[in-house]
């Protein structure tokens, strides 16, 4: 994003540190350590640290922050913010559906395809899914294979079975009684 400035900041978390970043407009990323599908390192070159950047810091990135933590501490299962990711039209009509998956909820890659109207695109629905820059805030842990079965995710299966755990946990159910959207 070409004169677009970009501020950060590392927040400790329980699936590891989350590397968080916005433009003035909106949230822009949230990484995990060793994320599949994160922003190259000659990218983040350009990213600025929140904590020494000039001016204010990014209310955005501190409005973050806290619904993140709210989120881990269970307080919170609905994220409110300002969002800026930048992808294809499609990239960002999945990303959209994703957030429409309830709170304590699965779907699958065929009912996101068949929602954008699209049933035959289960594939493009899932490189979208993988390609999603706003992890977790983007709830794109919560497609699952259409069998039920945790698929491959950008953080790692661990970390996706970790985040689902903990939503049916604050939902007050089980992992094994999460209900397709």
């Amino acid at each position: 994003r070409l004169g677009v400035v970009i501020r950060f900041l590392t927040l400790p978390s329980p699936i590891g540190p989350l590397t968080i970043a916005a433009t003035d407009r909106g949230l822009a990323a949230l990484y995990m350590a060793s994320e599949k599908h994160g922003q190259s390192a000659s990218e983040r070159s350009t990213w600025v640290r929140d904590d020494t950047a000039p001016g204010p810091a990014s209310p955005i990135l501190a409005r973050c922050r806290d619904q993140l933590t709210a989120y881990f501490q269970g307080q919170l299962r609905t994220f409110d913010l300002p969002l800026d990711p930048t992808g294809t039209d499609f990239q960002q009509r999945v990303w959209r559906e994703l957030r429409r998956i309830p709170f304590g909820a699965t779907s699958t890659y065929g009912a996101l395809a068949r929602q954008l109207g699209n049933p035959g695109a289960s594939r493009a629905v899932g490189s979208a899914n993988g390609h999603n820059p706003i992890s977790i805030v983007v709830p794109c842990h919560r497609v699952v294979g259409s069998d039920g079965s945790l698929t491959g995710y950008g953080g790692g299966l661990e970390r996706k079975k970790w985040l689902l755990a903990h939503e049916a946990r604050v939902a007050g159910g089980t992992l094994s009684q999460f209900q397709s959207a």
